[in-house]
């Protein structure tokens, strides 16, 4: 009989945001008539930019002509879109990324967990706690660590805690650590990160032979000019990490996907026999070998981005959900409740009221207020007594759900 990847089965019974799902199904099934407000997961609920739709648009079109079809495109991205991502997400703010370091993908999550193939099984893992459960799920499969504990901790991991004492940015560890997770602006928390805290992150990292896993998925959502978009405009980053980025949330990409990782050609890794390995090089024969590239007529919505057009609707957007996360920070706040994030992020982390597991909050909102967020503890450990509630849906929505949770908790 065939066997099965063991690390599997090391998982918790259910991935978060499955597991919500699972409750507010059983809930909308006791309750059909209940009118539930979804501000969990962090989807989308706008159009796509006009300009992305009209160049998708013409794509098809494209596609329909001998002339102008498109079978399979490079793994790595047409160099139109790359080249258009390098000038204004990079080298417009300084940063030294050539085109060739740009890798299109479908989705920055898939690539977070596809960047494993490259690197070795026996390098130490630190990841914030809370964080994203993908940082932590891919490295369980892929045999990084030993079982869970009591407090949902993996073995083999660095867990680094963010709280409010530390302004939700995690200190630097005082052990050798080789991978290191950040996400600025960070999900779930909602909390960003200066240059100089990000200098002091690049600096160890150059120090012990780190490489920086860099999320930048929420980047666009900064407000604070102060702030860094990118790793990259932090000195020395590019020799020490790899960014990735997403279409999902400025542009509306979540079921389209489009995302991208950038890999610098000077980005170092050792080899078993303790000589250096150009990590560019490997990303590029992963991607060559188990991917077959993002779709034309995606790309090309995409690249509409870029245009005038397409950057006064995404910022549109962006702006969009950044007043729907202030209106849910007031409002909370007004609730009485502690509130953290909502100004450079679309995420509000929030302080369960006393007494009250991450879980129990999330129930009492689904019972009481018919409103679905997510569990800080389904983050990590130091997630517990937190709640995240995402500003991702409509207008009407996000005040309905406010006015009910005023009327329940004011």
């Amino acid at each position: 009989m065939a066997t099965v990847n063991d690390n599997y089965l090391k998982l918790k019974a259910g991935y978060l945001f499955p597991e919500i799902a699972r409750r507010v199904n059983a809930f909308i099934e006791a309750n059909p008539d209940a009118k539930v407000i979804r501000l969990g997961i962090g989807d989308v609920t706008e159009p796509l930019p006009e300009a992305c739709r009209d160049a998708m648009i013409k794509a098809v079109e494209d596609m329909g002509d001998r002339n102008s079809f498109k079978g399979y495109g490079p793994e790595q991205g047409y160099a139109w879109l790359r080249e258009k991502i390098a000038a204004n997400d990079f080298q417009a703010r300084g940063c030294d990324i050539d085109a060739s370091e740009i890798f299109i993908s479908d989705g920055s999550k898939c690539d977070c967990g596809n960047i494993l193939d490259i690197f070795g099984d026996d390098n130490i893992i630190a990841v914030t706690d809370p964080v994203y459960p993908v940082y932590v799920d891919t490295n369980v499969m892929a045999g990084h660590t030993g079982d869970i504990n009591e407090k949902g901790e993996y073995e083999g991991l660095v867990y680094l805690p963010v709280t409010a004492e530390n302004n939700f940015t995690a200190e630097i560890p005082t052990q050798k650590v080789d991978l290191i997770y950040l996400c600025f602006p960070n999900n779930p928390t909602g909390a960003t990160a200066t240059k100089e805290h990000l200098q002091a992150w690049v600096d160890y990292a150059r120090a012990n032979g780190s490489i920086i896993f860099f999320d930048a998925a929420y980047e666009a959502f900064i407000t604070d000019p102060s702030l860094p978009h990118s790793i990259y405009e932090i000195e020395g980053a590019k020799e020490c990490a790899i960014e990735f980025r997403s279409f999902s949330k400025n542009a509306g990409f979540t079921g389209t996907r489009c995302a991208l990782t950038v890999v610098p050609k000077n980005l170092i890794g050792k080899a078993k026999d303790g000589s250096n390995v150009e990590l560019w090089k490997l990303w590029n024969r992963r991607q060559s070998t188990k991917f077959n590239g993002v779709s034309y007529i995606v790309q090309r919505g995409a690249e509409a981005v870029y245009s005038e057009e397409g950057k006064a609707q995404t910022r549109a957007l962006i702006d969009f959900y950044m007043e729907n996360a202030k209106i849910i920070r007031e409002k909370l706040t007004e609730a009485g409740l502690a509130v953290y994030g909502g100004e450079n992020a679309p995420y509000v982390w929030v302080k369960t009221p006393a007494g009250l597991t991450s879980w129990d909050f999330f129930d009492k909102l689904l019972q009481s207020c018919n409103v679905v967020g997510t569990p800080g503890s389904g983050f990590g450990a130091a997630g517990e007594g937190y709640f995240r509630i995402s500003a991702f849906n409509s207008r009407d929505n996000v005040n309905e759900a406010m006015r009910r949770i005023l009327d329940k908790f004011k």
